[in-house]
């Protein structure tokens, strides 16, 4: 005997539904990848990093360090003055690589009015796989390397992509779970009312 589920305009079959159902479940599960951290501390080499709660939006942005690509150190006080895209991502995360050209394209209509992203990369191997995802991406803000956890630990990342907005004195404003199309009229909005706040 099959059982019929009424569903809307139309009458489908118990078993559909389920299809259905599973398969929506795994686009939902597909906005993000387990970062692969654990709650106990992780050691790599000498360094310990500790994966902590978020911080509360509000608060000001733990400070870090970290080398870019070009083998320069980058330090989130240095961007003080800006509003601060902070985005955690890895290249093996496939929602990380589909957000990242909205990125691009918000960076590149907004850097010269005071907005900076930094996009900090948790691969392990470093500059070896995010070089060439860079160039084969024409990604042109700066890649980070945290491959010890250690700064995405301070910021309590559990999921990639992980993105937080700070604001031009260094307070944390939004956190966003997930990929995000930076480049749509509502992020776009948002940056821009973070823009005119002095």
């Amino acid at each position: 005997m099959t059982a019929w589920i009424n569903k809307g305009c139309g009458v489908i079959t118990c078993k559909r539904f389920i299809l259905c159902s599973l398969g929506a479940l795994l686009v939902l599960l597909g906005v993000a990848c387990d970062s692969g951290y654990s709650d106990q501390e992780e050691s790599s080499g000498n360094a310990i990093a500790v994966r902590r709660a978020p911080p509360d939006m509000g608060s000001p942005a733990p400070d870090f360090q970290l080398i870019d690509l070009q083998g320069n150190w980058q330090a989130l006080p240095d961007y003080r003055g800006k509003v601060v895209l902070l985005n955690f991502w890895a290249t093996w995360c496939g929602p990380c690589r589909v957000e990242m050209p909205s990125m691009e394209r918000v960076y590149q209509d907004l850097k010269d009015e005071g907005f900076a992203i930094l996009a900090i990369s948790s691969d392990p191997q470093g500059s070896i796989v995010t070089r060439p995802f860079v160039a084969a991406q024409g990604l042109t803000f700066p890649i980070l390397h945290d491959s010890d956890y250690r700064v995405s630990g301070s910021y309590g990342v559990r999921t990639l992509p992980m993105s937080f907005l700070i604001d031009r004195n260094g307070t944390l404003t939004q956190r966003v779970f997930g990929a995000r199309d930076w480049n749509s009229a509502e992020a776009r909005e948002l940056i821009r009312g973070l823009l005119r706040e002095s």
